[in-house]
């Protein structure tokens, strides 16, 4: 098939894998185009791990209580639990992931499709193919694999244009969980190198105190000039701390127990915990013992997870979650370097400091009318058995709540709006904007 004309594409791919495309099919004269990777009407926020569930509540709450959205977990029994939660808590959440019955995931993928405010909790096998532009959000409650996974699900929040927030929360359980399973893979070393490789990108993304996107963007090799003043590292830049000498510590106490044992244990050598473990083997007489008392367990938590993330500590699969030195942590334990490291935000302090407007841009003013014109929608999709986006996109009720068009002729100037649609539903749109305007 040599004279046969092929094309290869993809949504996110980086600069190796676009490369690894051309050598696999023999693409080596090719052409290639690449559109811009940047997503400007979203909003990326990632946030240090705590209680997953109640932060992810305290997000919905405040962002998107009666928005559509994805939330996004590792595995199916997480699926499951999550979705429990949500809908004990009053929210209409459905699970999608390959254990259900092919039927039960046509039924939830069809009401997310066809229903308002309904919250899909489900695993990476959700998405492909789906075409809801108005989702406003996409949540993530596990750490995903690699910024291409990262990139392509966040990916599925606000394709019509309109402002849409993205959300992953984090913690040292994914960091450790996700090496582990990398490292203890039967795939081919060179696979789980890339494979490491891409993790330590998303983890350098988390970890980070630049501004999210320039960081994503870069990634693709994409520049952005200026940060982008619609991320969490913009809106409330993070604060930096000196975290050497506790660095110093904590690295130390992984060296003097032996680089045997996991981070509960080394927090409670640090904190001067008497247990009979430690005693039995005898790290409560190491100078390392007891010099982190004054800090919190949570403390050496996240600096252990900072320390994992960014290479100067490897998870042994081997044994069960023990850590070990790598030589990056070599110059920073002799003081030839230092560190400084993000300080995790308080519970109560939120990142977002901008001002949330309901359903996207609209004006206060123009919200009533706005609601409205989404119930009518709504009535004319399920007669119709069809999303409410097929009859009208949320960009043409916001332009329409905006101008108010007084007849039927005028709503030709909408976008979003032929003939077609002029001649099914006009009558009826221009109706519930006279009731507006005359009650004005």
């Amino acid at each position: 098939f040599c004279n046969i004309p092929r094309i290869a594409l993809t949504a996110t791919a980086d600069e190796t894998t676009r490369n690894e495309i051309k050598s696999q099919l023999d693409l080596h004269q090719a052409n290639t185009f690449i559109s811009s990777f940047d997503r400007k009407n979203i909003c990326y926020q990632i946030v240090e791990g705590k209680n997953g569930r109640d932060q992810l509540w305290q997000f919905l709450e405040k962002e998107h209580p009666h928005d559509s959205g994805i939330v996004y977990c590792l595995s199916r029994k997480k699926v499951e639990t999550t979705a429990e939660w949500l809908t004990a808590r009053g929210r209409t959440a459905l699970p999608y992931h390959a254990g259900l019955s092919d039927s039960l995931r046509q039924h939830h993928q069809k009401r997310f499709l066809r229903d308002e405010e309904i919250i899909i909790v489900a695993t990476i096998a959700f998405g492909m193919g789906i075409d809801k532009p108005d989702v406003r959000f996409v949540a993530h409650l596990s750490l995903p694999k690699s910024i291409e996974a990262y990139y392509q699900e966040t990916g599925r929040a606000g394709r019509d244009g309109l402002p849409a927030n993205t959300w992953m929360n984090y913690g040292l359980q994914d960091v450790i969980s996700l090496r582990q399973m990398v490292q203890s893979s039967e795939a081919a070393e060179t696979f789980k190198r890339v494979s490491m490789q891409k993790l330590e990108a998303m983890l350098g993304l988390c970890e980070s105190a630049l501004c999210r996107r320039q960081t994503l963007l870069a990634y693709f090799g994409e520049m952005l000039d200026e940060p982008c003043g619609n991320c969490d590292n913009c809106l409330a830049p993070p604060e930096l701390w000196d975290a050497s000498e506790a660095a110093q510590k904590a690295l130390s106490c992984v060296y003097r127990s032996g680089q045997r044992f996991g981070v509960n244990y080394l927090i409670n050598i640090l904190r001067g915990k008497q247990d009979e473990r430690i005693q039995a083997n005898a790290h409560d007489v190491l100078s390392t013992f007891g010099i982190g008392a004054d800090d919190s367990a949570q403390h050496w938590r996240t600096l252990y997870r900072q320390l994992i993330a960014l290479g100067y500590l490897e998870v042994d699969p081997e044994g069960y979650g023990a850590l070990r030195l790598t030589e990056k942590c070599r110059p920073l334990l002799r003081g030839e370097t230092g560190l400084k490291l993000r300080r995790q935000r308080l519970a109560d302090k939120s990142p977002g400091k901008r001002k949330r407007r309901q359903n996207a841009e609209i004006l206060d003013e123009d919200q009533p009318l706005f609601s409205d014109l989404r119930s009518l929608r709504k009535e004319f999709a399920d007669a119709q058995g069809v999303p409410p986006y097929v009859i009208f996109h949320d960009t043409t009720l916001a332009a329409i709540a905006q101008h108010r068009p007084e007849d039927t002729a005028s709503l030709l100037d909408i976008p979003g709006i032929g003939q077609h649609k002029l001649d099914h539903y006009g009558k009826r749109v221009i109706e519930v904007v006279r009731e507006h305007i005359m009650s004005a």
